[in-house]
């Protein structure tokens, strides 16, 4: 029998929010296709030129060029970089057979959806954020099928997905459904953590988050006098200071406030968590929620506001908390997290409605659209 899908070009690079949802899309679709092709494009410069590689599928470059967003000289370069890109993008194509792209925005997806646009292939889009970015927003106005991870997304003849989970994450939601208890008690010895301790999960990602590092470092004495277990991740070169008040606390206290600058493995601090502060980026907001994981969520204070619209959803129904920027305060947390923490009731609550808009099997859904555009004939343009 014939496989639906032969032959695939995945479009996405640059962050981790695009790249995790691409990887995750990959992974499904060989599990579906074993000797399907499946090929990735990406930029030297991206996440995506270690991650790929890593997960066994092939890698093919194209110039990064960024769009510009108003008038400036790189206007004037831009088409001569866009063509070579569309060039690039377009050989990948045609040397690899592909019968349909899969762009996930960013830098890469742009070069991709033309390229496929002039040979009559298919385009399938996923846009991971509430707000979309230039590159989806130009490929939707012909891509045979738009997926979303947000309801409020506004693009075209969109259908909501959720967002394509890594494979540690989708792995986590089955050990903690099989055996909790077990789960919890084997990431919080790999993390030198207690098992039996409410347990307050802070991250702001590999680069940190200022805010959340100082409010918390305020708070290092109080959250550990009341019996909490802390572990922080800082980003990368801004632990010294969480250390250091740490540090300062008498040894049982000391142990109960772990700081680290960042975690590979974060399924681990996933499942021994009881409660996150964090940002709200989509692929957070979206893991947190697949996982039953109640949240306060501080959006980055900077760019266009996609991180509340992002959160909004969870809160809405009651799965986590939402707290501007600069509201974040000690005074905050002390009022609202910590006696949150000594709850496991409320905590439950807050867990079932976070799962009740958590999207485990987007991955599925998004491969599933694929399929479908793969059966339909081209259309040439």
């Amino acid at each position: 029998m014939r496989s639906v899908i032969e032959s695939v070009l995945l479009a996405g690079g640059g962050t981790a929010g695009h790249v995790n949802p691409l990887l995750a899309v990959a992974d499904e679709i060989r599990a579906r296709y074993p000797d399907a092709t499946i090929t990735v494009l990406g930029t030297r410069e991206g996440l995506e030129a270690t991650l790929v590689p890593e997960r066994g599928h092939d890698l093919r470059f194209v110039p990064r060029v960024p769009m510009p967003r108003r008038p400036s000289l790189a206007w004037f370069t831009l088409p001569g970089k866009l063509g070579a890109a569309v060039r690039a993008a377009g050989r990948a194509i045609d040397e690899t057979g592909a019968r349909v792209v899969v762009g996930f925005g960013g830098y890469v997806a742009t070069p991709a959806y033309l390229a496929a646009r002039r040979r009559g292939i298919p385009v399938v889009i996923h846009e991971q954020n509430a707000r979309p970015g230039l590159a989806n927003r130009l490929g939707a106005r012909w891509a045979r099928s738009v997926a979303v991870t947000f309801a409020s997304t506004a693009l075209p003849g969109a259908q909501v997905t959720g967002l394509p989970l890594r494979h540690e994450i989708s792995t986590l939601i089955a050990e903690r459904a099989a055996d909790p208890a077990g789960t919890r008690a084997a990431a919080a010895q790999a993390l030198g953590l207690q098992a039996d301790r409410p347990t307050l999960l802070v991250t702001g990602g590999s680069l940190g988050a200022q805010r959340l590092n100082e409010t918390m470092t305020a708070l290092v004495a109080e959250t550990t006098a009341a019996g909490i277990q802390v572990l922080h991740l800082t980003g990368r070169g801004k632990a010294e200071a969480v250390q250091a008040s740490v540090s300062a606390l008498d040894p049982e206290h000391a142990s109960l406030y772990q700081a680290r600058e960042y975690l590979s493995d974060m399924q681990l601090a996933y499942a021994v968590a009881d409660l996150v502060v964090c940002r709200s980026g989509a692929g957070t907001v979206c893991e947190l929620a697949a996982l039953g994981l109640p949240a306060a969520y501080v959006p980055l204070p900077i760019g266009n506001g996609e991180q509340r619209l992002n959160a909004a959803p969870l809160v809405e129904v009651g799965g986590g908390l939402i707290v501007a920027d600069d509201e974040f305060t000690p005074e905050w947390v002390r009022t609202i997290v910590l006696p949150l923490l000594e709850n496991p009731a409320a905590l439950a609550i807050m867990s079932h409605a976070a799962r009740s808009v958590g999207v485990p099997d987007a991955a599925s859904r998004v491969v599933g659209l694929v399929e479908t555009v793969t059966e339909q004939p081209s259309v040439s343009r």
